[in-house]
């Protein structure tokens, strides 16, 4: 994965934020919309676009890009820099590949005191009980 590579392919709109803001927000066009054509990208290898498409598939448009937007700050540098943050966030997710679970055993002594502990509790158990009549 090329940062810098993949920066110069991200496409940025600016739009009207949504919300309280009073005159401000009417003017300012402070929502910051990311699209990132994951496809089309030089930045990604096959495998990691592969990977992108399977792992984001809900996040991603018909054509195969993504879009994130952000209007959390009534600046929209400050917008822009956060949009970006959490792009390359989700693509470090999506991308890191989890580890194989090794399939383990408990250990026979874990196996016995597991057995043994569940013998007492049956064992206390059965003492709490009324006293049979002579069978």
């Amino acid at each position: 994965m090329d940062k810098k590579q993949i920066h110069s392919e991200l496409q940025f709109k600016a739009v009207r934020s949504s919300g309280a803001g009073g005159q401000h927000v009417n003017k300012v066009s402070t929502k910051v919309e990311l699209a990132f054509d994951v496809a089309a990208s030089q930045g990604l290898s096959t495998v990691e676009k592969e990977r992108l498409l399977l792992k984001l598939k809900s996040r991603l448009t018909k054509d195969g890009v993504l879009q994130l937007n952000c209007d959390e700050s009534r600046s929209q540098h400050k917008n822009r820099d956060l949009v970006v943050k959490r792009f390359f966030d989700l693509l470090k997710n999506a991308l890191t590949v989890p580890k194989k679970r090794k399939p383990t055993k408990p250990t026979r002594s874990s196996v016995e005191k597991r057995l043994k502990s569940k013998k007492q509790a049956a064992e206390k158990k059965s003492q709490r009980k009324k006293p049979g009549l002579g069978s």
